[in-house]
């Protein structure tokens, strides 16, 4: 045991040893000492590479040369101390030894209590500590005099904040608990900010100014007795930037979840930009102990949250982060705090207390384990997804056994099996991992493999399927602001909360000098709440003020600049415009509700629309009117009441209803119905007594405050409504007028009577008519109203038991479409993007625009995004559908009732989506796809034709996913009058077996049409260039157009003949034997091109081999006739592949118009069709078989005469051998392509609300994909469609109840590798009626 303890103890200490942190061998320990005496701490360290030991006092940095003579440090041989010189009571803190190398750090822990000797004054003066002090039995008065005020400072200065501390009774040497608080959390002293206490003064020295500097500080004074506080705002503006214009430096940079090689780093966006929108953030990494930093990602992210990979475990890292515009680059922020790349585990032992000592060491020795592979990750999610990455986090498996484990990340394409690895070269390390460089807007899912030593073990269960896109978005703009003088260099600004805002971070403030233009931030640091008060501002100038807010995904849209407000003192009698202005002794004004609340009490959006009068500050509303009673029952009344006709200059956040009981005429006290205020116009006065008479008000809030009472209602007596017919409608709203025509808007009764509302009457009469000119609007058949007529309308419900009591009227409406009325205007962009456009030009500084399907407010954007700049409001559709119809309208409010709406009904739906189709998918449309041809000198021309393409169309030419270039072998053209595009190459050689596709775009639309040349298809094509070739060559001299042949005359004379072209007076022809030249006359003649030699009395000598041979300076060409007794050869009979089908060919030795040639199948003679024909190229004589078919197989024969005797060649199609491979094989594409075997009819012609079926046969290898089409759309079952696939060949399709809709052209579509094939049929639908 104690040899294997001293080989451990020189293994630790060995730097040669392998890396690792380091290690408490000894730890310091704690001291209580006298005055005056000396201390000293020590420890012993181990670790490698040799760790950096620093000591602090109370979290400080001990710095000797700072204080000489007191301290001494001393390290020797990993023994390292602290020594304290003559120590006083001030020495009395917890000391903090921290050891730190590249595998990470260590911290231990040791106390000096210092007393002092008996007899002194103060020597029963304790230990200072936090907490009050309650030992002394004195009781201390402090006073905070001389303090700091509102600061601005700029980043890189250094700034001091103090104050002066008065303390009754003064005791030498006491010294009271002094805090610094930056909103409201406690500062601690350290490189960035110094504390200092003198006696009677506290001082806060930041050494090097930042934006995270920022904020409200505070000063707390704690004695035994009680503590005092003072409080002042420090600004801290962005430095100049180093590039004109370049953004503000980001602030708060942290660092979370690290892990062994893995953090995620965060920060806050600048309030400055620059004048230009920032592109995005770059984020640097700097290890610990060197000057060098490197950028971590190429290119800049929006998003304010990066996760850095690739760091080394055991290292530590700071990290800071840069922003960019077009101008340039920012500043750096400030540097992150220190974060060890390590194990949070091994982070949390490392930082823990060692086990105490027992006394023993006790040594057991292990046997080698065997490797084991681990199991698998468990709770693999993804917990963070922007459209620049996806990061994933799980957790170790319980089976991994003895050593250490690393991951492997896969990821799968969302509706694939195909897993691919994604970090193949290097497994990481911690159960964390980014992934950067997905498709956005696809779809993954992502599974995990542990591995060590022993293996790589099975995958962890797969993610569900996650979209790449950022899932958190911008908060919308924030609400109205409004601006309150403060003091004569500040202004208090409150806002609206930005509605629905996620993970928002806080909000900027802006001002501007009325007339500037010309905006600057008020905060560098973003702010919660919805309150700020703006410091620095210059008296007497009238600013306006709007407001920003931020989450990680960006800074909001600014919210409508405020009312211009001019800075100066507040007078003493003024108070906050939301405060009311009157209150009662003993009775408290009901609370006026927060501004962040006014969205959720505002009224129904389509609420009576008034113009707001202009006023530089809210006042409330005037008091509501036409208080009506809607139910009544024993203990309780519904009542109703109309809007105020000046609601204040700011929207109503809600009513408040006080009631009185009226004894013998005499009206009693008010009582509050409601303390909270209600939105709606009704309300319902619970907890009265039967029979009794009531009389109501009611009062109306905005944020500037409750509007005084409107008048008493009428006495109204509590009791039981037992009417049979229903009782009024109420909340009539008009909107939407025009000339000719209004939108009436009501709420149901409240009291229904004895049956259900079956149905409404909308009376309407002239203003200024008698009662008895009411008329029915859907009684008589009044369409259309008279314009510049003035009129009112009211409404009555109705049940089985009659027609009830009608509403109040409405106010009178004028029949007048007001200039500069608009309409909703539904636009298509070029995406397919399907909006409604609203504008307005009569806006004021509060109004907004309110979205309504079937006339409720949209609150929910999963199906209409609402967008709105300026004047003007745009409504998205997200996914146009089905569920979308009915009827839309925009309000804006805070005007003389701007409003419009639109009807989307189905057929409108229809139209909208297939133009949306056509606009987001447009198609270049072709006349011919992508074909080749043979040119003269056997050039290769692969051509299409499209048949419509405007001059600025471009073209890309693809070979196997390359793209080509014009150039020596390529020479491409695009006829822009005609669309005719083509590359012509001079030859194929054989690297040019594959793919070729020509890309076609023009502006969005875009096509494409490719050609497969491979096989026997790209040989054959191959060899005929190279034959066209030659032959072109050999044509540029003198040349034979016919070969050499041969002819029997009457006088049984054998003349030679050949027909030559391209001659002139130089050509020669030599004639020669078996290679020996004949001599013949030595002029040569030519009658029309035909060269002959004549034999004379022919016998066995002249047979032989003849040869003509036709030269002249450009070149020479020569012709062979084999006059043996083999008077003609050929070669074996071969089968081909050709995209048509099948070819069988023979080479003969020669070929003329005397030769016979005969096919046969099964012996006999083959009758040539359009699908069987034969030909002869040059000495090759063809059969071609196109499509062929089972019947086809069987023994083929060629026979051929050249009437000195004949030959006969054969092939088998059937059997075994290489024929039938060459059969089976050849023609793939035909017999394994998709086809559409039949079945389906031309037309259906049925009858509606039938059922209609139809089925047809498909066949291809590998199984074919189907797709039903209607009107050229893929059809998706459902219910009302119903598509099957049976077997892998029976392909159904069912219309359940055919309707008029169903009308129209259908197809279906079956594709596999090898092609497709479509079918068409019409469905026609009629009704009974329509057929009689």
């Amino acid at each position: 045991a104690l040899i294997y303890e001293n080989e451990e103890h020189h293994k630790r200490m060995n730097k040669d040893s392998l890396m690792h942190a380091p290690e408490f061998v000894i730890k310091p320990r704690s001291h209580t000492v006298w005055e005056k005496q000396c201390v000293r701490l020590h420890c012993t360290v181990s670790g490698w590479p040799d760790p950096r030991v620093v000591w602090y006092k109370n979290n400080v940095t001990i710095d000797p040369m700072a204080h000489p003579g007191k301290y001494k440090l001393e390290s020797s041989y990993n023994v390292h101390s602290l020594e304290i010189n003559r120590c006083d009571f001030d020495d009395t803190a917890q000391y903090r030894v921290s050891a730190m190398n590249s595998k990470g750090e260590l911290s231990s822990f040791a106390s000096i209590v210092v007393k002092r000797f008996k007899g002194e004054v103060e020597e029963a003066l304790p230990m200072p500590r936090h907490g009050l002090i309650s030992e002394y039995g004195i009781t201390f008065d402090t006073h905070i005099v001389d303090g700091f005020g509102v600061s601005f400072g700029r980043e890189g200065e250094t700034m001091s904040l103090g104050a002066t501390v008065i303390i009754s009774p003064n005791l030498a040497r006491y010294q009271p608990e002094v805090q610094w608080y930056r909103d409201d959390v406690l500062l601690q002293p350290s490189k960035w900010c110094h504390m200092h206490w003198s006696g009677d003064k506290a001082t806060l020295t930041l050494t090097h100014l930042n934006k995270e500097d920022e904020g409200l500080y505070t000063l707390r004074i704690t004695t035994k007795s009680k503590y005092e506080t003072y409080s002042a705002y420090v600004f801290v503006r962005d430095a100049d930037a180093e590039v004109e214009g370049a953004p503000g430096a980001p602030l708060d940079v942290k660092c979370q979840d690290a892990n062994k090689d893995y953090v995620i780093v965060t920060w806050k966006q600048p309030a400055v930009d620059g004048g230009s929108s920032i592109l995005g953030y770059f984020v640097d990494r700097c290890e610990v102990g060197t000057t060098h930093w490197s950028q971590c990602n190429d290119t800049p992210i929006k998003f304010a949250r990066f996760p850095v990979t690739g760091l080394v475990e055991g290292r530590s890292y700071t990290f800071r982060v840069r922003a960019v515009n077009k101008s340039g680059m920012s500043r750096p922020s400030r540097v992150s705090e220190v974060v060890a790349a390590m194990d949070p585990a091994d982070r949390a032992r490392m930082r823990g207390t060692s086990a105490p000592w027992t006394g023993q060491i006790i040594v057991t020795e292990e046997e080698p384990a065997e490797g084991v592979v681990p199991g698998k990750p468990k709770e693999l999610e993804v917990t963070e997804a922007t459209k620049n990455y996806v990061v994933l986090s799980w957790k170790p498996p319980g089976e991994r056994g003895h050593e250490g484990i690393m991951y492997y990340v896969e990821k799968c394409v969302s509706g694939t099996d195909s897993w691919q690895r994604v970090n193949t070269e290097i497994p990481v390390k911690s159960p964390r991992f980014a992934l950067f460089d997905l498709a956005e807007g696809k779809a993954y899912s992502f599974r995990v493999r542990c591995c060590n030593s022993a293996g790589v073990g099975e995958p962890s269960e797969a993610t569900e399927a996650t979209t790449v896109g950022d899932k958190l978005d911008i908060p919308s703009a924030p609400g109205r602001v409004v601006p309150t003088r403060n003091t004569d260099t500040s202004v208090v600004v409150s806002w609206e909360a930005s509605r629905d805002a996620k993970e928002l971070v806080g909000y900027y403030i802006e001002a501007s000098i009325v007339g500037s233009n010309k905006f600057e931030p008020c905060n560098n640091k973003p702010v919660k709440g919805t309150r700020f008060i703006c410091h620095g501002l210059v008296t007497g100038e009238s600013y306006v003020f709007r407001v920003k807010a931020l989450n990680a995904a960006g800074l909001s849209e600014c919210s409508q600049e405020s009312e211009a407000i001019e800075v100066k003192a507040t007078p003493p009698t003024c108070s906050f415009p939301w405060f009311h202005s009157v209150s009662h002794p003993n009775k408290p004004h009901p609370p006026p509700p927060h501004p962040m609340l006014s969205q959720n009490l505002s009224p129904p959006s389509l609420h009576k629309l008034r113009r707001a009068r202009s006023s530089a500050v809210p006042a409330s509303p005037t008091p509501p009117y036409g208080i009506s009673v809607l139910e009544c029952v024993r203990d309780s009344m519904v009542l109703a009441w109309k809007q105020p006709t000046f609601i204040g200059g700011a929207d109503i956040t809600g009513y408040f209803v006080d009631y009185r009981e009226v004894i013998n005429g005499v009206p009693g006290t008010w009582h509050e119905a409601n303390v909270k205020a209600v939105s709606d116009r009704a309300y319902r006065v619970s907890d009265l007594k039967e029979n009794r008479k009531y009389q109501f008000q009611v009062r109306a809030a905005n944020m500037a405050g409750v509007g005084i009472p409107s008048l008493p209602s009428g006495t109204f007596v509590c009791e039981e409504w037992t009417i049979a017919v229903p009782g009024p409608p109420h909340d009539l709203q008009v909107t939407e007028v025009r000339a000719n025509t209004l939108v009436l808007l009501y709420k149901p009764p409240v009291y229904q009577g004895r049956d259900p509302v079956n149905g409404f009457y909308i009376d309407i009469k002239e203003a200024d008519a008698e009662e008895e000119a009411w008329r029915g609007v859907n009684e008589k058949a009044i369409k259309t109203l008279k314009e510049g007529e003035t009129y009112v309308f009211r409404v009555r419900a109705q049940n089985k038991a009659g027609v009830g009591k009608a509403s109040e009227p409405t106010e009178p409406v004028l029949a007048e479409t007001k200039p500069g009325t608009t309409e909703i205007v539904v636009d298509v962009d070029d995406d397919g993007v399907i909006s409604m456009n609203f504008a307005c030009s009569n806006l004021t500084p509060d109004s907004k625009f309110v979205w309504s399907k079937n006339y409720e407010e949209i609150t929910d954007d999963t199906r209409i995004t609402v967008a709105t700049s300026g004047g003007k409001s745009k409504a998205t559709f997200n996914m146009l559908a089905e569920d979308d119809i009915g009827i839309y309208s925009c309000a804006v409010t805070h005007t003389d009732g701007a409003c419009s709406s639109y009807t989307l009904s189905a057929e409108e739906l229809k139209k909208l989506l297939e133009l949306s189709h056509d606009h987001k998918f447009p198609i270049i449309p072709l006349k011919t796809e992508l074909a080749v041809e043979l040119q003269e000198k056997g050039r290769i021309r692969f051509w299409l034709q499209a048949e419509k393409i405007s001059a600025n169309g471009k073209i890309e030419y693809v070979f196997n996913d390359n793209s080509l270039s014009q150039g020596e072998k390529y020479k491409m053209n695009f006829n822009k009058d005609t669309g005719v595009i083509e590359m012509i190459m001079e030859s194929l050689l054989p690297e040019d077996e594959g793919t070729f596709t020509f890309q076609l775009q023009d502006g969005k639309a875009t096509n494409q049409s490719s050609l497969v040349l491979i096989g026997d298809v790209f040989k054959g094509l191959q060899k005929e260039s190279a034959f066209m070739r030659k032959e072109w060559h050999r044509k540029q001299g003198p040349h034979f157009v016919e070969y050499l042949s041969y002819e029997v005359t009457p006088e049984c004379c054998v003349i030679l003949k050949c027909k030559v072209g391209n001659i002139k007076k130089e050509t020669v022809a030599l004639w020669y034997k078996d290679g020996r030249e004949v001599k013949g006359d030595e002029k040569l003649t030519f009658t029309e091109g035909v060269l002959n030699l004549e034999i004379a009395q022919i016998s066995k000598k002249d047979a032989g081999v003849y040869e003509i041979v036709l030269k002249d300076d450009r070149g020479q060409d020569t012709s062979t006739l084999n006059l043996t007794e083999q008077a003609n050869s050929s070669t074996a009979l071969k089968i081909q592949s050709t995209d048509e089908g099948i070819r069988l060919y023979s080479f003969v030795s020669y070929y003329n118009e005397a030769l016979q040639v005969t096919w046969h199948h099964k012996d006999s003679a083959i009758a040539f069709t359009d699908r069987i024909k034969s030909g002869v190229v040059g000495e090759q004589l063809w059969l071609q078989i196109t499509e062929p078919t089972e019947k086809d197989k069987g023994k083929y024969a060629i026979e051929f005469h050249d009437g000195k005797g004949g030959l006969k060649r054969t092939v088998e199609l059937s059997g075994q051998g290489e024929a039938t491979a060459e059969f089976q094989m050849a023609p793939y594409f035909l017999y394994n392509r998709a086809r559409v075997a039949g079945g389906l009819p031309d037309v259906v012609t049925i009858q509606e609300l039938k059922a209609l079926n139809l089925t047809c046969n498909i066949s291809g290898e590998p199984l074919p994909e189907v797709v039903w089409l209607k009107n050229e759309r893929e059809i998706v079952s459902d219910g009302h469609y119903v598509m099957k696939l049976e077997a892998g060949k029976y392909a159904s399709f069912t219309i359940t109840t055919v309707n008029t809709t169903d009308s129209g052209k259908y197809s279906i579509l079956v594709k596999n590798k090898y092609g497709t094939e479509s079918a068409d049929f019409t469905v026609s639908v009629f009704s009974p009626d329509s057929k009689k």
